[in-house]
């Protein structure tokens, strides 16, 4: 079973919640302008390493990207969450998404 605190479960669902959201608002330009890069990648990865994931990235030649989050320690035997983007950032938000759900059912 993956631990969170509280407070990192409320600010990884609320990043993660709010980019799925397309970006008309200038709030979530911004939250795009941030997330939809390679930094938000490493953000997502960092934010679910510390509740305890792994992010495994692979790009599928011109099909786009898949991501997966795995239970840290469990050597990618335990799926958190997985998705496939056409872009590497909207996968590992998707996935990470995933996860965190995953992980809220086990709470």
């Amino acid at each position: 079973m993956v631990r969170m605190t509280p407070q990192s479960r409320r600010n990884l669902t609320a990043a993660l919640g709010f980019a799925h959201l397309l970006p008309q608002a200038p709030e979530l330009r911004l939250l795009h302008r941030w997330l939809d890069t390679w930094r938000g990648v490493g953000v997502l990865a960092a934010g679910l390493h510390r509740v305890g994931y792994d992010l495994r990235l692979i790009q599928q030649g011109d099909e786009g990207w898949h991501a997966a989050f795995y239970i840290t320690g469990q050597i990618h035997a335990i799926l958190g969450g997985q998705a496939d983007a056409p872009t590497p950032w909207r996968a590992v938000q998707r996935a990470g998404w995933d996860a965190i759900q995953h992980a809220e059912r086990f709470l």
